[in-house]
């Protein structure tokens, strides 16, 4: 998919910060550091704009990112370790669990693991939490590049298994492996 436009249009700590209108939103989950942000701008092709950062948990609101003012990406706060409260915490995964079970907007989520370690406890309670909802959703390999070819086999063949899925796409930010195949399901579920 050619992108045109890409621009960030809210930062949502409240429902009511959400986007009024009716365009498809794909949103980007994962543990927190895990690449989510790199992700969107590698497949946007466009640096810094969602913000990436080594420190863990640096997303605190759900952001939308409107993309060719047809649809929109949304980044999810990352779950799982932050240097935030418990009561931050709390507070997100209220919001979190807000959006994405009562979201008509929701077309697609991408479940984002890491590529170097098996999919964690919870990511497994999140594919479970999406399906449970009814929410499409398919699986992005970040860091593929980190890996051998073999190494990089494996890893998928784990995450399937662990998953139980076989929507797994090993992904590289650097040099945008898997791009054309997630663009392919992204452009799928806006059409749908």
């Amino acid at each position: 998919m050619k992108v045109t436009s890409a621009k960030f249009v809210a930062a949502a700590q409240l429902p009511s910060s959400f986007p009024k209108d009716k365009r498809p939103e794909i949103v980007f989950i994962g543990r927190s550091n895990v690449g989510k942000s790199s992700l969107i701008n590698s497949l946007l092709g466009v640096k810094g704009l969602a913000r990436t950062s080594s420190t863990p948990g640096r997303t605190q609101s759900i952001n939308f990112f409107l993309i060719n003012d047809e649809f929109h990406f949304v980044d999810l706060p990352g779950y799982g370790y932050a240097k935030t409260s418990k009561e931050n915490r709390r507070a997100w995964g209220k919001l979190i669990e807000k959006y994405l079970a009562e979201r008509e907007q929701l077309v697609l989520s991408i479940l984002v693991v890491d590529a170097r370690h098996e999919p964690s406890p919870l990511d497994l309670q999140m594919k479970s939490w999406l399906q449970h909802y009814g929410i499409p959703y398919l699986v992005v390999s970040t860091k593929a590049d980190k890996l051998s070819s073999n190494e990089r086999r494996k890893s998928r063949q784990r995450a399937e298994q662990i998953l139980e899925t076989e929507r797994v796409i090993p992904y590289s930010s650097l040099t945008r492996e898997g791009a054309n195949h997630v663009w392919g399901e992204i452009r799928a579920s806006i059409t749908r």
